[in-house]
């Protein structure tokens, strides 16, 4: 594993997500959110740096993961990778929490193809940016 791409993917990873975060649920859904009361806490904003540490914890194994299985195939490879960890990872986000909380299915869906959207980009970033080390010829 190149650890330098690794950590520099990573990074990189980690301040797109947090970007589509807030272009997602600050912006896009700002008015969704706004329409929906009594179910969200009180106290969010409070609460917002445990989002932080998630997508940074989120960040590490999300790179670890592809750089695992990368096989050099270019931006495609990341679409790919995105596309089966948006599968592993907003399902549930989406629809277990539309199963805990009462909001509309609306969201919920809204929620699904934007995660989707988000680690397909993710992964094109972890994709440009990590490259396994260079083999030194014999």
């Amino acid at each position: 594993m190149n650890v330098r791409r690794y950590l520099a993917a990573t990074l990189a990873v980690f301040v797109v997500s947090v970007g589509l975060g807030y272009v997602v649920n600050g912006l896009l859904l700002q008015s969704t959110y706004a329409s929906i009361h009594g179910v969200w806490r009180p106290d969010i904003l409070s609460k917002m740096w445990i989002n932080a540490v998630n997508d940074f914890i989120l960040s590490f194994v999300f790179v670890y993961l592809f750089a695992k299985g990368y096989e050099g195939r270019g931006m495609l490879e990341g679409v790919r990778f995105g596309l089966l960890m948006g599968l592993v990872f907003a399902i549930p986000a989406a629809y277990g929490t539309y199963v805990i909380i009462p909001v509309p299915y609306y969201l919920a869906l809204e929620w699904f193809l934007y995660g989707m959207a988000q680690t397909v980009i993710i992964g094109m970033v972890a994709a440009a940016i990590y490259k396994p080390p260079e083999r030194r010829a014999a």
